[in-house]
This record gives structure tokens, sequence and C-alpha cells, in this order.
């Protein structure tokens, strides 16, 4: 599928994308072991999809409203380059990443699922929801992905930015996807 033109200049501008974790760049679930120990699941094409932005120019981060050992080290796998956790007040943080970015939010892609990720998401120049958020998150988005959070999301929502920046085909020649339009 084509990519959607009139998406297309907002995914050109992104210098910097957000994700938010939990319902994101995970299915949301959280499980707790016996002495409270916190598991996530991840999926590979995602954590793929942030590496390729990443190797495309593309810089990376995450702002979660918890504090997690585990999403910490997922991140520093990925390469992530700004990790704020255990900021439930995301809109504040927006402001300290492009202070230390030096980047504006109209650059910035802000990938969420539900209510705390609105105030960031109305602030950006890309706002994605994922494909199983809250209807208020859709309601501020500007795309939203047809994979849900955790399963495929991130992924799609890397693919989309490379497509509409050029760099897919440069830094993975041969690479075809088959790009589909969020509603």
């Amino acid at each position: 599928m084509s990519l959607d033109e009139t998406l297309a200049p907002l995914a050109r501008a992104v210098r910097l994308a957000v994700f938010d974790v939990d319902g994101t760049l995970t299915d949301g679930r959280i499980v707790l072991g016996p002495n409270g120990e916190e598991y996530k699941q991840f999926h590979v094409r995602d954590g793929q999809g942030l590496v390729m932005l990443r190797d495309s120019g593309v810089q990376l981060a995450v702002i979660t409203g918890r504090d997690s050992p585990v999403a910490a080290h997922r991140m520093r796998e990925l390469g992530v380059r700004y990790l704020y956790q255990g900021r439930g007040n995301k809109r504040v943080v927006l402001d300290e990443l492009c202070a230390e970015s030096g980047l504006s939010p109209a650059q910035i892609c802000y990938v969420g699922d539900d209510l705390p990720d609105i105030p960031i998401m109305e602030a950006v120049g890309f706002p994605v929801a994922v494909a199983d958020a809250h209807p208020a998150v859709v309601a501020v988005s500007r795309w939203r992905t047809v994979a849900p959070g955790g399963l495929g999301a991130a992924r799609e929502v890397a693919e989309f930015i490379m497509h509409a920046q050029g760099t897919l085909a440069v830094h993975f020649p041969g690479y075809r996807i088959p790009l589909r339009a969020g509603s």
C-alpha cells in the first residue's frame, strides 16, 4: 500500500520518536511474581523496528509513568537514548526532552495508548495511537496503527516514518513491506 500523503509531511519532519511502555511497547499486561518481581513482554519485531529507526537517524525516547528495571534493561538493549521513568506528567517531560535534544515538538512523534498520553500527544507534531488505544487517545492522534500495542505497533510506526523519510529503502535495500494506512 502506498504512503498516506496527508501524513507523510508529519512523518518526514520526525527527528525523535517517543514511545510509552505499558500498552504501547507491551500489550499492557504486567505480570508480578510471588516476591513482587515484575515481568513484561516485548515483541522482538517491535524491538527490531526501533533499532531500524534508530539506525536510520531518528533518535528514540521512552516516557513511562512507572519505574521498571525490566523496561530500563530493554531500552538499553535497543539503544534508546532518552529514558524517563516514573513520570506521570508526560507533557512536562516533553519540555525537558526538547531542551535536552535541541528539537522542537513539531519534530517529535509520540506513540501512546491511554489517558496520561493525551497532553503530550496534543503538543507533538506527529501523535500516533496504537490500534487498541483508548478512544480519547485515538481522538487526539493523527494516525492509528493497525497492530495493537506490544504486538507490532512500534514496528509499524518505525516503518511508516522510515518510508516517509526515504530511509527504509536506503538502509535496508530490497526490503519490502506492506504499508497499511491506519485509521
